[in-house]
């Protein structure tokens, strides 16, 4: 039992620290963000989002596979770890030689010549990232989320000053390159200082071999997802230009504040817990739901009231030249919603060790996605995001599916988890639309739609005594009695 409780305390500390890391820094580069794109054009924007394209797919052959394959190995020792950060950092300078070459065929493509200086020097984030790809990995496999938290923040801060620095100076283009080199970097150092492991003079063939044979699945995996979730930034680019990628990335990147920060706080802290509990398929269900429940009881009212006020908050927020954003930012908080139900049904099937069903999925629900692209593609850009929508939505019964087998974990079981959520939240959403019908816009009216929207949200979790709200205060009081016991 008191294993139990130590695992329960390790996860919702783990939770904390993650989240507030993933929180403080998000709302930094918000800030940033907005100071940025009322100095900057969408089309500035727009082409920086074409370059990480193809940036953040050679990183997935640097960060994805072999970290986790570190976390979920039962013993896995200092030459297993020294083994990876080896590879990894050879694989970031190779992969980085890789796109110095490709650089001006990139340009080429999207008719940029521009762009290709711009490609070189955003590359070196490859071998940042091949640096620092064990040090998380140790952090997370230990549970010091904490020292996240400092690296992550201080990155984030060091990156604002600079990036609008930069953008005063009018370096245009070039500041959104310098601020995102300058977090990663400064990321990557804290993370070094803090953390207590170090690489040995040693590297193993066979440490490899095994670490390979579990992370390649999910290496391909990640490389699917990321590939198939900046597929839509290439055509966009391709097809409508860079003016549009910025109005897209920009509608995206509000709701991602939110869901970013909640998911990989999953992701980062459920995985690990998960994995030190995968012989203990009743506690993994378990585990498993009370996450979707309290991640969707969290997401469902922040996602369908942002999208209620998507247009009166880029006015507010961006001016009326960011105003097309709107309907990107609506598409992508349905999309959004159920990323957490998506990421505790692959973690649970992560954390058994069946990373081959893992990769199945990803197939399956990208070769999905591809054929619903392919389709409303020629019907025009709005077609295309009301695919995505419900791509988004049939993934949730396929990463679903395999955990009645392992967890017994059935579809009623989910539903019947998530509706009290997703029904009260579009009874709120409702509420809060009308009460913005009665305002002709700026802060005060969005100010009112928020507060009412919140109010009826949590009114009607309490008068309905929905569990997973009874579950958080719980918990705040089961935390607060063990710090006053100390």
């Amino acid at each position: 039992m008191r294993q139990i409780d130590n695992t329960k305390e390790q996860v919702i500390q783990g939770l904390f620290w993650r989240y507030m890391e993933r929180t403080v820094a998000q709302g930094i580069q918000m800030a940033v963000s907005l100071v940025l794109a009322r100095l900057l054009m969408p089309g500035e924007y727009g082409m920086i989002s074409l370059v990480t394209v193809f940036i953040n797919i050679a990183l997935v052959f640097v960060q994805s596979g072999f970290g986790n394959a570190l976390i979920q190995k039962k013993n896995a020792d200092h030459r297993d770890f020294s083994t990876v950060f080896y590879f990894s950092v050879l694989l970031g300078v190779f992969l980085y030689g890789i796109m110095f070459f490709l650089a001006p065929y990139i340009s080429a493509f999207y008719h940029y010549e521009t762009l290709t200086p711009v490609i070189r020097v955003l590359a070196l984030s490859l071998i940042l990232a091949g640096i620092n790809n064990v040090q998380q990995a140790y952090v997370s496999r230990t549970m010091q989320f904490k020292k996240f938290f400092f690296s992550t923040v201080i990155g984030s801060v060091m990156s604002a000053v600079t990036g609008i620095g930069a953008a005063l100076a009018g370096l245009g283009i070039w500041a959104l390159v310098i601020q995102q080199l300058t977090n990663q970097a400064v990321d990557t150092l804290i993370l070094w200082i803090t953390v207590g492991w170090r690489p040995a003079k040693e590297f193993s063939v066979g440490s490899m071999k095994q670490i390979y044979s579990y992370g390649w699945k999910l290496l391909c995996s990640s490389l699917l997802d990321t590939i198939y979730n900046n597929f839509y930034t290439l055509i966009i680019g391709k097809c409508f230009g860079s003016a549009k990628v910025g109005y897209y990335d920009k509608g995206k990147q509000f709701p991602a504040l939110i869901i970013v920060n909640i998911n990989a706080t999953i992701q980062s802290v459920m995985f690990p817990a998960l994995s030190s509990r995968q012989s203990e398929r009743q506690k993994l269900k378990s585990m498993t739901r009370r996450a979707i429940k309290t991640s969707t009881f969290v997401i469902f009212p922040c996602m369908m009231g942002l999208a209620v006020v998507a247009k009166p908050l880029i006015l507010l927020l961006l001016t009326e030249k960011w105003l097309p954003a709107a309907g990107f930012l609506q598409c992508y908080c349905l999309i959004y919603a159920f990323w957490p139900i998506h990421t505790a049904n692959l973690q649970a099937i992560n954390a058994v060790g069946r990373s081959d069903i893992y990769l199945k999925l990803e197939l399956l629900k990208k070769g999905t996605g591809l054929l619903i692209l392919l389709f409303t593609l020629p019907m025009g850009i709005e077609a295309m995001m009301a695919g995505s929508c419900m791509n988004a939505v049939i993934g949730v019964f396929l990463n679903a599916a395999p955990n009645r087998k392992l967890l017994g974990y059935s579809f009623r079981e989910l539903l019947g988890d998530v509706a009290p959520a997703f029904f009260l939240s579009l009874v709120m959403a409702g509420i809060t639309w009308l009460v913005g019908s009665f305002f002709a816009g700026g802060i005060s009216g969005l100010l009112v739609q928020v507060v009412t929207g919140a109010l009826v949200y949590l009114t009607g979790a309490a008068v309905l005594h929905m569990e997973s709200l009874e579950y958080m205060k719980q918990t705040v009081r089961q935390l607060r009695e063990k710090k006053n016991e100390r």
